[in-house]
């Protein structure tokens, strides 16, 4: 069993999302961020952490990967074609959307106060707008990023279109909405948020 640790309103949510699209049983520890539990673990005090027997695991997106190659599912396999696209794909939403949105989370609560700039936001909405056009431009046929099958991508996509909107990011792109739609309807989604 895995254990996982951060709360679910964080990139946490994306790991607890990925294990019940697995179906693997997990423990839920809601410890804080920068709390003694989450820096028992990760010094820089940042969540999500998942403990794989015994040894911590952070960075959510490598969580993600690890828990996709281990299972064997939502994922390509390693140094096959498909899988460098995944890759690309993961790294691309990583830089260009994940990253815009945790840079305005970081201007609206997590600086200090005297360290925030509040108008860096509207460059940074214009930023993901555009950064939204050229996802879709990469999209592939079918209901998931890649096509007909679910990846790693699709999960961390799917969490961020969910926190571009409690971030008040407008999500201009229709076939984003859809796909931020058809992701949050998912049970996986649903039983993950609502544990």
């Amino acid at each position: 069993m895995y254990k996982v640790i951060g709360p679910k309103n964080t990139r946490t949510g994306r790991v607890l999302w990925m294990l019940e699209e697995l179906g693997q049983p997990y423990e839920h520890d809601p410890a804080e961020v920068w709390s003694d539990t989450v820096r028992a673990f990760n010094p820089s005090g940042k969540v999500p952490v998942l403990l794989a027997e015994g040894e911590p695991i952070i960075d959510s997106v490598a969580i993600m990967q690890f828990l996709a190659d281990r299972h064997g599912a939502l994922t390509h396999p390693a140094g096959t074609i498909a899988r460098a696209r995944q890759d690309s794909l993961t790294h691309f939403l990583l830089d260009e959307i994940d990253g815009v949105l945790w840079v305005a989370a970081r201007h609206s609560f997590i600086l200090p106060e005297e360290r925030r700039v509040a108008a860096v936001k509207d460059t940074l909405k214009w930023e993901f707008a555009r950064n939204c056009r050229t996802l879709v431009a990469r999209m592939g046929e079918g209901p998931f990023l890649m096509g007909d099958m679910m990846t790693v991508p699709d999960v961390l996509l799917g969490h961020c279109l969910v926190w571009a909107g409690v971030a008040r990011f407008e999500i201009g792109e229709p076939r984003l909405a859809a796909f931020r739609d058809m992701m949050v309807a998912r049970p996986a989604f649903r039983r993950a948020m609502g544990r």
